[in-house]
């Protein structure tokens, strides 16, 4: 199997700022609630102009320039988002045409989980087609969240996070995991606007176009569902949880993301979070996260790194692979 090398990376987030004091004001709560019920104290929120393809175009400018490639160089662009530029085409064709790619172009639908969903798909094609690829995160939940939900308003954010494989002599993954429960469907949602519930002058009033969240069901299937794929991938890669050196996941939640640690033993000393300035960014968040560990110079070569995340539907997924010779 052909082994791959991240040799790019990058991210994108707006500049508009929506701090918690700010929604807590909205929402007549103290800030203090806010930021303990989340450990968020500001997310990035897209202005008029700004959508998910033009984040993810941006990300992945950044990504490309770091690898020292153009668009013409890549062979296959994923995007991952749950939050798409229109419901057609898919959201890739636009960054496709932007970044001037010369290879084929598709979308990765995951929810949170979408960038490891997308990471492992890249790894797929890679062994059969080794050439470069640009895998991008992109998501604007705040467009999708309801002003008046105060439970989702204080969790979401917007931004993008992109990485370019390509090909290598060794094989950097140890592991990985990928696992799904359609029956958890109910959990988050956005009812209508699909071919279940198409949009109606009804729907519409109704704020069915919005996403609904059960924060209970979320939460317990979170912690469950991520704990029981970080010990899959580890047991498979044969690794100690004690023994990696920097945990990548999912940004949701800290209070989900501390449970996790507390049952799978990883160490709190390994965690990667900038969930405090961004917010939960969906299928952005690890590459986002990733980004800014590498341009802070903490992730080394040879190190362990876990990425780890989980979505509505639910869809879980973890990967482990040691760092390679490309670091910032």
């Amino acid at each position: 199997m052909t082994g791959f090398d991240i040799t790019g990376w990058g991210m994108s987030v707006p500049e508009r700022i929506v701090t918690s004091a700010e929604l807590a004001t909205r929402f007549g709560v103290d800030e203090h609630w806010v930021v303990s019920r989340c450990g968020i104290r500001e997310r990035r929120a897209v202005d008029p102009g700004q959508t998910t393809a033009s984040l993810a175009v941006e990300a992945g400018r950044r990504a490309l320039e770091k690898a020292g490639l153009t668009g013409a160089d890549i062979a296959h662009l994923i995007v991952a988002t749950a939050t798409p530029e229109q419901p057609s085409p898919a959201t890739s064709a636009f960054v496709h045409h932007e970044l001037g790619i010369a290879g084929s172009a598709h979308d990765v639908n995951s929810e949170c989980a979408g960038f490891v969903y997308g990471l492992v798909s890249a790894m797929a094609l890679i062994a059969i087609d080794p050439r470069p690829i640009l895998l991008i995160g992109s998501d604007t939940h705040t467009l999708t969240a309801n002003p008046a939900d105060r439970d989702l308003s204080i969790l979401v954010g917007d931004g993008a996070g992109a990485v370019v494989l390509q090909p290598g002599p060794e094989n950097r993954v140890k592991a990985w995991n990928l696992g799904a429960d359609g029956a958890c469907t109910g959990s988050l949602k956005v009812l209508a606007g699909g071919s279940r519930m198409p949009t109606t002058q009804e729907t519409l009033d109704a704020g069915l176009h919005y996403a609904q969240i059960n924060g209970n069901e979320i939460y317990l299937n979170a912690v469950r569902y991520t704990v029981r794929t970080v010990r899959e991938t580890l047991e498979s890669a044969k690794v100690d949880a004690a023994d990696i050196d920097h945990v990548v996941p999912h940004q949701a939640n800290i209070r989900i993301i501390n449970s996790i640690l507390s049952h799978t033993g990883l160490r709190q000393e390994a965690l990667i979070t900038n969930l405090q300035k961004y917010g939960n960014t969906a299928s952005a968040s690890i590459p986002i996260a990733l980004t800014e560990a590498l341009e802070e110079g903490r992730i080394k070569s040879g190190d362990k790194v876990l990425l780890a995340g989980f979505g509505a539907g639910m869809t879980w997924g973890s990967i482990l692979m040691e760092w390679g010779g490309v670091a910032a």
